[in-house]
């Protein structure tokens, strides 16, 4: 079985942040829940996530068919649940360009469905939760 880690350490305040692949991911938490606002609060990573890569996924495809990706971009809405909490729906749209191929709609969308993210979310992984004293 393949496995990877992510560390996650605190930066001091209300920051958190995730070392993954070379990578680091700052969190903060915006003033009105006591951070200082300083980036991206973890569930604005997590959104974020869905229509970037969902975006991938669209610019692979056009690049894969030499289809110029100027003037297209996606926007993700967010709707929130009857209860008022929590999102109960996002939707992307995914506007194209007036020139670009009518053939590719579809596609293009089907391109987007390939999503990690959104495979993910649909066929949620199993999370564990443990202490270790080191």
């Amino acid at each position: 079985m393949m496995t990877s880690e992510m560390i996650v350490t605190f930066g001091g305040g209300k920051k958190v942040n995730a070392d993954f692949n070379g990578f680091t991911m700052h969190t903060d938490q915006s003033t009105y829940a006591g951070g200082e606002g300083s980036a991206p609060e973890p569930f604005s990573l997590f959104l974020a996530s869905i229509g970037t890569c969902a975006g991938f996924f669209v610019l692979s495809f056009c690049q894969s068919r030499g289809i110029p990706t100027e003037g297209i971009r996606i926007v993700q809405s967010h709707v929130v649940r009857e209860s008022g909490r929590g999102i109960g729906k996002i939707e992307l749209s995914i506007e194209l360009p007036g020139d670009f191929p009518e053939k590719y709609q579809d596609a293009v969308i089907n391109a987007a469905n390939l999503c990690a993210v959104k495979r993910h979310i649909q066929d949620p992984p199993e999370i564990v939760v443990t202490t270790v004293t080191r």
